[in-house]
Order: structure tokens, then C-alpha cells, then sequence
């Protein structure tokens, strides 16, 4: 944020990644010092919101790397530790669904009835992707498009699985 306050989310990500090739957003779906989260995250997945060793927010984030074929930043994961107890009812409160406490999930977790975890993973589709310069993961990973985005990735020369 603060060395690119004027710049919107994604220009932030496009400007960073352009400049070092990779970074690693930590906090995403926390407020910065705007005011302001950087990206939507759930309140009862991620912690984004308790303090990590190095003094900032969230213990979650994104591994952005900047990809030349897009000509921006491309995320290959999103991961981080999971919400416990405290982190599950402080960001219910902050986005305004504490009425989500009484899900089963969310009860679970706050009686302790379920252990803390770790999530995410590299995505596999967007490694090969970018490993393969390829700039639609229909490219990539067999999947049921329809006839206009068909049409749309023919015109531009794009061949999907």
C-alpha cells in the first residue's frame, strides 16, 4: 500500500510482481492501512486477520509471480493457516456474520470440537500455465467451455483440450 497508494489492488500486484518476478502477499482479505482489504477472503476460512512473526496481518496469502504472456500478475496459490477459534469470531464480527457461528462448521470449531489446520496448495493448472506460456488454462486442462468462449479463443488462435 504504501509504495503504491494511488494504485488500485490488482495494479499493486502487477507493478510488485513486475518489479521482482515473484512475491508473496501475506494478509490477503485484511484491511490495509486505507482502510481497505486488498481481496475478498471468507471470514471462517483463512486468518487474515491475527499478527505473524513479522508484525503484519494474516497468517494466509498469495504466491503472485508476474507472467509476460498475460503481461500481469498471475497467482499460482492461495494458502494459509486456517482460522481457530479466536480468528473465527473476531473476523465474523468484522464483516458483520456473526449469525454464521451457529453453522455446523462454526460451531464445531468454536467448542473445539476440530483441530487447527493448513490449506492450500499450488495450483496445478496455473504452474503448467505459466511454465508453458500459455495464456488460457483451457490450454492446459480439459474442461466444458461454451460455444461463444469456443468461439472467442479460436478467433484469437488459442487451441484448448
Amino acid at each position: 500500500m504504501q509504495k503504491y497508494p494511488a494504485f488500485t489492488p490488482k495494479e499493486r500486484e502487477n507493478a510488485i510482481t513486475k518489479e521482482f518476478g515473484a512475491v508473496f502477499l501475506y494478509g490477503i482479505g485484511g484491511e490495509l492501512s486505507n482502510g481497505k482489504a486488498h481481496d475478498g477472503r471468507a471470514a471462517d476460512y483463512d486468518d487474515w486477520s491475527s499478527v505473524n512473526e513479522n508484525g503484519y496481518n494474516g497468517l494466509n496469502g498469495d504466491i503472485l509471480v508476474w507472467n509476460p504472456v498475460l503481461n500481469s500478475a498471475f497467482e499460482l496459490s492461495s494458502m494459509g493457516i486456517r482460522v481457530d477459534k479466536k480468528a473465527l469470531q473476531y473476523q465474523l464480527e468484522i464483516r458483520n456474520n456473526t449469525e454464521r457461528a451457529s453453522l455446523t462448521f462454526h460451531r464445531m470449531l468454536l467448542d473445539g470440537h476440530l483441530p487447527e489446520s493448513i490449506g492450500g496448495g499450488i495450483g496445478q493448472s496455473r504452474v503448467c500455465m505459466f511454465m508453458l506460456k500459455k495464456s488460457h488454462i483451457g490450454e492446459v486442462q480439459v474442461s466444458i467451455w461454451d460455444e461463444q468462449e469456443k468461439e472467442n479463443l479460436r478467433i484469437q488462435g488459442i487451441n484448448i483440450l
